[in-house]
């Protein structure tokens, strides 16, 4: 009897290639999105609240204009959708409180999604919520009568979406400096006195003189100015852009500490 040599046997590698993009996946952000837009609470603050706002105390002021001869309304409309992508997109990136609390984030820490990729998708979710935060705003805006050339509706809406970025990074801040059960209580109280103190709920104008001198340096003050910079032509204020980046790099220093402590329990 012939006995063949025994075939040598290999040993299958697992394939431990990293993801491209650290794991940045589009099917990953559409998840993240739909689990976003499935909370009724958050909409209902980043959505329907500030468009109500818009009608109580913008329309009453119907037919008021500026000192350029534009509508006062569409001042208030622009503040408000300044209001609502900053609460939109703190909301948004204030929600990791709540993946840590249920470990969730410490899940994803194991697999071979990338820190960097887990803070993107975190960022364009909050991004997103911001502009359809912005949107609608505008829309309720429109629907009421608000009537202003398309440049103000296209620049000041880009602003006020792109300035909502320092406030992604604030939620991302909060979210991981303060535990889940608390980062409500946090975030709600303290984008209202921000947008009271930075000229959102009313003129920096006719706060006391000291109140001004503070409205200036809150990170409120420069997402407002430069918003509504389109409607009263008073020009991009360099005050503003230092406040807007300055701002936006402590946030966003602060949450990569933050973000770095926590992933070194792991």
């Amino acid at each position: 009897m012939t006995t063949l040599p025994a075939t040598p046997t290999r040993s299958v590698e697992p394939d431990r290639r990293l993801p491209a993009l650290g794991g940045f996946a589009p099917a990953v952000l559409r998840i993240e999105l739909r689990r976003v837009l499935r909370n009724r609470r958050t909409l209902a603050f980043t959505l329907i609240m500030p468009g109500v706002f818009f009608l109580i105390f913008g329309l009453p002021q119907g037919g008021q204009t500026l000192d350029n001869g534009r509508p006062v309304t569409a001042y208030v409309m622009i503040s408000l959708a300044v209001y609502a992508a900053m609460v939109a997109t703190t909301s948004a990136g204030g929600a990791v409180a709540t993946e840590r609390a249920l470990g969730w984030s410490r899940q994803l820490r194991l697999t071979p999604l990338r820190p960097s990729a887990y803070v993107a998708t975190k960022l364009v979710t909050a991004m997103t919520l911001g502009l359809l935060a912005v949107v609608v705003e505008f829309l309720v805006g429109a629907a009421a009568g608000v009537r202003v050339p398309a440049y103000v509706w296209l620049l000041s809406g880009l602003a006020a979406w792109l300035g909502s970025l320092v406030f992604a990074a604030f939620g991302l801040f909060i979210g991981y400096l303060v535990p889940a059960e608390n980062v409500m209580q946090f975030i709600g109280p303290i984008l209202a006195v921000l947008a009271m103190f930075g000229g959102l709920f009313v003129p920096v104008e006719v706060l006391p003189e000291v109140l001004q001198q503070v409205a200036t340096f809150t990170p409120v003050y420069g997402m407002g100015v430069l918003a509504r910079a389109p409607l009263t032509g008073d020009g991009v204020s360099a005050a503003a852009v230092v406040n807007l980046v300055g701002w936006a790099l402590v946030f966003g220093v602060g949450a990569a500490r933050l973000f770095r402590r926590d992933t070194a329990r792991v």
